[in-house]
Order: C-alpha cells, then structure tokens, then sequence
C-alpha cells in the first residue's frame, strides 16, 4: 500500500467528513472557517482533510451533534435582532459600526448582499453588561456622526476574519503572502511587489474567495468588490504586511523565474555540460567522433545543442 494510500485511508475527505459529523456541507464549511473542525493538508496535493482522530474527538463531545452545530449557527439580520432583543435598525447601525462582525455573506436573487452573524456571538454581546446603552436608548453622538458619513464596516470586518481563516491553512510563506495579495487590487499589488514573476507566482498561489455566479457576472462582480480592500488607510495596512510577507517569502526561497537562455549556453559549454542526459554527453561526443576532427565546425549554444539532438 502506497504512504498517500495509507494518509488517505486515516484522514476524509470534506464531503464525507460532513457526513460522518451529520453537518450541511454549509455548517460544515463555517466550522472549518471558525478553526471548530481542524484540517490537515492532504499528503498527495490534493487539497485538505479530516483526520480521523479529530472525527473521533467531535463525535465523542458532550451534545454532539447540537453542541457542534449551534456553534456554527448563523443567522441574518432580522433573526440576529431578535436574539439581541433590538430592532433591525438598530442592529444594522450597529453591524454598520463595525460592532458587531459578519462570518460570512450570500447575494440575494436581487443581487443583494445579505450578510451573516454567528448566533453564539450575537447573545455574548448582548449579555455583556458594557453594550448595555448600545442595545437601548439613543444612539451616542460620536456614533451618529460616523453613520451620517456613510461608515459601513462590514465588508472590511469580513475580510478582516477572512484573511485569518485563509493565513490559518498554510505555513507556506509565498501562499500567506499570496492570501494578503488577494484582498487589494493588482495596481496596489504591483506597488509593492515589482517583480513580475513574484507576482505570477502570487496569482498562482491565490486562494478561493466566495465568487456567486459565472465570472465577470453581476453577482460576481459585487462579491469581487466586498473581496478588495477599498479604503485607504485598510490598503495602507495590507500594503505594508504584504511587503513584510514577500520579504519572509524570499528569505526562505525565491520565486521561480524562467531561465535565462545566455545562462543555459553558458553551461552548455563548460567541460562536461555537453549532454544533460543519463549518458552524460556520449551521444553528442559520439557524433563529434564519427565526423572525425576535420569534419564541420559543431555548432555552438542552445540552438546548436537542439540542431545535435535533432539532426
């Protein structure tokens, strides 16, 4: 039995992990986002599982299943205030404050965005005792002011909680740099990172962000705006953690980068470098042989080398 047969034998694959933990692939989904179910990278590339010890280890919880899926539990708006015991005014202005955080959002048939609360903190911080005066009476001024402005936080909160999902998955320090890339626009990201193969290799190390619809659709095209950075001092933050992530990222390894072709003739040319094959050269030397040392000059670089190899 081959080791990626043995790793995929002891681990389970999402689907089949929500399953076994009797979750909507949804819940599923948040539980992993919130670090409730734990993940481990899959031996063969194929993305990531569930072991098998941590099925065991939420199966066997006290409440199980409940307990895991209250945990996971997410409600909008209109349930949100009732949990809260407020108005849906009111819990929009506090949502748009910043004070309460979204975990997730979907568009509507209207292409709308309805955004998503986890119910386990919608109650804590309506039994804190210091939200008291936000959940009754007058909004205080200082508050008033920022909604008059148009302050909407919650697309930045999102991306906030969504950036630390995403930094949680991998310890790989080019696909962390290429999650911090993921939430600005390419013209910032140009700014920081002027290579463009690092950047190549960023794109390519992109990770997934909820993208409703076919791409360029409407849909896609709103949810594409909530994933972008948009104000200036939250771009000023990902810009400057986006530098120092490249930098760690070259400490360890450099970006691949195509190979110059002056640096292949050159090698090809150095005692020994004739032939890159298992028979270290002797069919090129074989052939230079039977045409004898009277014969035409060889030619020389990658072209001559490819001329050689194919007569």
């Amino acid at each position: 039995m081959s080791g990626r047969t043995i790793a995929q034998s002891t681990t389970s694959s999402f689907s089949r992990a929500a399953r076994e933990l009797e979750l909507r692939r949804g819940e599923f989904d948040l539980a992993l986002h919130l670090g409730c179910i734990r993940s481990v990278p899959d031996e063969g590339g194929g993305g990531r599982r569930v072991t098998r010890g941590e099925i065991d280890r939420l199966r066997t919880a006290d409440g199980f299943p409940e307990a895991l899926r209250e945990r996971v539990k997410a409600v909008g708006t209109t349930d949100g205030a009732a949990l809260m015991g407020v108005t849906t005014a009111r819990f929009t202005r506090l949502a748009r404050l910043g004070l309460i955080v979204p975990v997730r959002f979907y568009l509507n048939r209207y292409r709308a965005v309805v955004w998503l609360y986890l119910a386990e903190e919608l109650r804590q911080f309506a039994t804190d005792e210091q939200n008291a005066p936000l959940l009754t009476g007058r909004t205080p001024e200082r508050l008033r002011d920022q909604l008059d402005e148009g302050v909407d936080l919650r697309p930045r909160n999102w991306r906030g909680r969504h950036m630390g999902f995403l930094l949680r998955q991998t310890e790989d320090p080019w696909a962390r740099a290429a999650v911090v890339a993921s939430l600005l626009e390419p013209t910032h990201v140009a700014e920081v990172v002027a290579d463009p193969y690092e950047r190549a290799h960023l794109n390519s190390l992109r990770p997934e962000h909820p993208s409703p619809g076919a791409p360029d659709s409407p849909a896609a095209l709103v949810a594409a705006r909530i994933t972008r950075a948009d104000a200036p001092d939250e771009i000023g933050w990902l810009k400057a953690d986006l530098c120092q992530a490249i930098a760690e990222a070259r400490a360890l390894r450099p970006a691949p980068h195509p190979q110059p072709i002056e640096a292949a003739e050159g090698r090809e040319d150095e005692p020994g470098s004739e032939g890159t094959d298992d028979h270290s050269g002797s069919e090129l030397k074989g052939t230079d042989d039977q045409a004898g040392s009277e014969g035409p000059e060889r030619p020389r670089g990658l072209l001559g080398w490819l001329r050689r190899r194919n007569p």
